[in-house]
């Protein structure tokens, strides 16, 4: 009787995942996706709490209540931290993949070996690589994300370095793949114990040579192994849910990563093993390349007489937290008539839809959202283009520069605009590490400085000429 119930309790909660998935394709519905998701991971956890074979009680409280000292202070995390956050989830989710299997491996190992069949071992095998290399590189990427002192932001790169990591995963499928047919042998345990050194090894150098530009595809590539190892522990523990959840996971991370290195104009293993991000050292041509400033007064007198303006968001304003200044600023343009759009770039930020969580805590109507392949063909019509710290996701050297590391990535068109602007912190380079050639267009002027202080003095100067008026 209680399994049935149990079966059908499992067989609801992964209805409400798949449905949380969905209602998340939209604005509109991602709200009730989200407390479907919630109340699929609580219905899933009283149902198993409630199996009769579960007699520890006290653990699972303690690790409730673990969970909720560890979940409340990162869900009040501002939203510029958001994608670390998001990595730090990722890496919780793949210790816990790789201390279940780890724990099963050897309850299992001291039961005897008739639970310890191929494809069991299989199953653990992949588990515990997954599981414990999302956990380490997921940290890895959180540290660079969060700019920790220890973490190089910048790729690492090193003579031999795809040799060792193909290397080193190769020795631990070897012994995963030893250890299955014999799960049992005397030095079975220890061979254990070296694959998931090698796991954690492997997770740390696998994301060390990649670049902050690459941060958005790396995270949705996590997520995809980290979903891959639940699949794993659903198939080890024998739980449907875990399987049809995990795959969940992972097919949307793969899906959101193929996505990211289509707009980026790149492959997984390039993604993975092409250190993009580096800083490249150019050789100064005799041209003398130069920007031109523009005054706040100035720039606010151009927006003033605009009919149509586009504002492309990167990774300045969410430095900045300069969210509610933009969003002041587009009341101003829309209060005198001005059409006002935000481009987005599949890619601006540090996380897949990273601009449009930050324009959506400012509460800018997602129908003045527009993705860069709807915006591009009016960008010609555009009588202003205000850049808010995006860089390389406006580059023209995509378009036309061959030796480019960005070449062939698609961009936000911003220099086909009559007039652009550009909000800068200062004359360095982005994470590609090159001079973005939009800076130096005749088009261009530049309004160095930082994003909400500048946002906020184009406003103010904004609304002193509407009230002269």
């Amino acid at each position: 009787m209680m399994y049935g119930i149990g079966q059908v309790g499992y067989l609801i909660a992964s209805a409400l995942f798949i449905f949380a998935l969905h209602w998340m394709n939209t604005p509109a519905t991602a709200r009730r996706g989200v407390y479907a998701g919630v109340a699929a991971t609580t219905l899933a956890v009283v149902v198993t709490w409630s199996d009769p074979s579960v007699i520890h009680h006290g653990w699972i409280i303690l690790a409730i209540a673990a969970g909720f000292v560890v979940g409340v202070p990162l869900s009040r995390v501002p939203l510029t931290a958001v994608p670390q956050r998001t990595a730090l989830s990722h890496a919780f989710g793949g210790a816990a993949a790789g201390l279940v299997g780890t724990a099963e491996y050897y309850l299992r190992l001291a039961e005897g070996p008739e639970y310890l069949t191929h494809f069991r071992m299989v199953a653990l095998i992949s588990e515990i690589i997954l599981g414990y290399l999302t956990f380490t590189g997921s940290l890895m990427a959180a540290g660079k994300l969060q700019e920790v002192r220890w973490v190089p932001q910048r790729p690492v790169t090193y003579p031999l370095q795809n040799v060792t990591n193909v290397l080193l995963l190769g020795v631990a499928v070897a012994l995963g793949a030893a250890l299955t047919t014999h799960p049992t042998a005397g030095w079975a345990p220890l061979a254990f114990l070296a694959i998931i050194a090698l796991a954690l090894l492997f997770g740390v150098l696998l994301i060390i040579p990649i670049g902050g530009a690459d941060m958005p595809t790396v995270i949705a590539i996590l997520n995809s192994y980290a979903g891959l190892s639940a699949v794993a522990m659903g198939f080890v523990l024998d739980n449907k849910l875990l399987i049809t959840a995990g795959a969940l996971d992972g097919s949307s991370g793969l899906i959101l990563a193929i996505i990211m290195c289509r707009a980026m104009n790149r492959s997984f293993t390039n993604v993975l093993f092409g250190a993009f991000g580096q800083v490249k050292h150019v050789q100064a041509s005799g041209e003398q390349k130069v920007y031109k400033s523009e005054t706040i007064e100035g720039a606010a007198q151009v927006l003033e007489q605009a009919s149509f303006v586009v504002i492309i968001p990167g990774y300045g304003m969410a430095v900045a937290q300069a969210q509610h200044k933009v969003r002041e600023l587009y009341d101003q343009l829309k209060k005198r008539g001005i059409t006002v759009k935000f481009a987005i770039h599949p890619v601006a930020g540090r996380m897949p839809g990273h601009m449009n969580v930050l324009l959506a805590e400012a509460d800018i109507p997602y129908t003045d959202l527009v993705e860069m392949d709807e915006v591009n063909p009016d960008m010609p019509q555009v009588d202003v283009a205000l850049v808010v710290g995006a860089n390389d996701v406006v580059n023209p050297a995509a378009r036309t520069d061959k030796t480019s590391p960005i070449y062939g990535m698609p961009i936000i068109d911003a220099d086909k605009a009559r007039t652009v602007f550009a909000i800068k912190r200062s004359k360095n380079p982005g994470f590609a590490g090159i001079d973005n050639e939009l800076y130096f267009s005749d088009r261009t002027w530049m309004l160095f400085g930082d994003a909400k202080n500048v946002v906020g003095e184009l406003v103010k100067q904004l609304a002193s000429g509407s009230s002269l008026h």
